[in-house]
């Protein structure tokens, strides 16, 4: 399939897994998420790629750089530039926050689902192991 074409809103908003990728191509990546009450992705770089935040539903504590940090809530986009250290935290300590991202180029294997953060780490340290990027 060379494009994507779907009811994002409704897919990101019924999306329970940490992360699931919806579609690849060879320069942009489309990717669910949800992260569980007080549930983070982890401080991450990506050195080159650029990556895009929309926040469905919930509230994200962004952290830029250990640093800098912005709540972003329903509605809201977040833009990373390659190259900045940066982490999403579900802000509420009841709710699921729901999200997708875009990256630029490609992040993930094309299909990944982690159901869980838990298994998102152990595929990236297994990948890290195997000296494969996952990042």
């Amino acid at each position: 399939m060379n494009k994507y074409v779907g009811e994002l809103e409704k897919l990101t908003l019924s999306n329970g897994y940490f992360r699931q990728v919806l579609f690849t191509a060879k320069h942009a990546q489309l990717v669910v998420m949800c992260l569980q009450p007080g549930e983070d992705i982890g401080d991450e770089v990506h050195p080159d790629v650029d990556q895009f935040f929309r926040i469905e539903k919930g509230e994200a504590r962004f952290v830029f750089d250990e640093k800098e940090e912005r709540l972003v809530h329903d509605g809201g986009g977040v833009v990373v530039p390659a190259g900045t250290y940066h982490n999403v935290i579900n802000a509420s300590k009841t709710a699921q926050l729901k999200l997708y991202t875009i990256y630029s180029p490609p992040n993930h294997p094309d299909g990944t689902v982690h159901k869980t953060k838990a298994e998102a780490e152990a595929a990236e340290k297994s990948h890290a192991a195997a000296g494969l990027d996952v990042h």
